[in-house]
This record gives structure tokens, sequence and C-alpha cells, in this order.
């Protein structure tokens, strides 16, 4: 097994309800709010409010997260390096999505404009 699908698998089986905590204290350390949180999520996978509340409290694993949510058609304008990986090369798609995710948390705790954020512009 290479180092990247063990990489993969691990991400594939980590909870949302277990990072999304650390996606609150993030945010808010840097002055944005947890309902700002929720609007990217919102928007980057297609849930309401309560889909992922639900997500949350069945502590689904992000393979379970993306597998239903309805990623934005935008979603590919999501470019940049988290984590030390280019978000556009990650060729597992479950990798990439959480990425996508981590790299709209990452932009939103840096202050980046909302519209910027949800490539509206």
């Amino acid at each position: 097994m290479s180092a990247m699908s063990s990489h993969d698998e691990r991400i594939a089986k980590l909870t949302f309800a277990s990072v999304y905590p650390h996606y609150v204290t993030k945010v808010e350390k840097k002055g944005r709010t947890k309902e700002e949180l929720h609007q990217v999520i919102r928007w980057l996978t297609g849930y309401t409010e309560k889909a992922l509340q639900k997500h949350i409290d069945d502590k689904s694993t992000f393979e379970r997260f993306f597998q239903r949510a309805k990623l934005h058609p935008n979603a590919h304008l999501i470019t940049g390096v988290i984590c030390g990986y280019r978000v556009e090369d990650i060729e597992t798609p479950l990798t990439q999505q959480v990425r996508y995710l981590d790299k709209l948390v990452d932009e939103l705790a840096k202050g980046r404009k909302m519209e910027k954020i949800l490539r509206t512009e």
C-alpha cells in the first residue's frame, strides 16, 4: 500500500464531527462566525442546515459526508495549497473534496471576502 493510498484511507474514515469543532475554533479565533462557516460548507456541499447538523450528530465519515453531498459546480475553481498539497492536483476525488473544504475554511479564517470564497466574482 502506498503512502498516498493510506493517507486517502485515513481521510475517508475520519468523521466530519471530529474535525468540525476545529473548523469552528479556527474561524472564530480569527473573528469569523459559525454562521459564515456553515454558509461556506453549505455552498460546497449543497446541504441544508438540518442535513449538516444530522451529519454532525450521526458522526458521518468524510466518505459518507461527501457521498451524499451535491458539490457546487464551481468547486473546481478552488485552487491553492492546503496541508502541503495543491488541491487542484489531488487525484483521489474524496481527498480532493476534503481539501476543498479545508481550503475554504482556511480562506474564511484568513479574512477573505465571502464573495471570493464562494467563487461568485
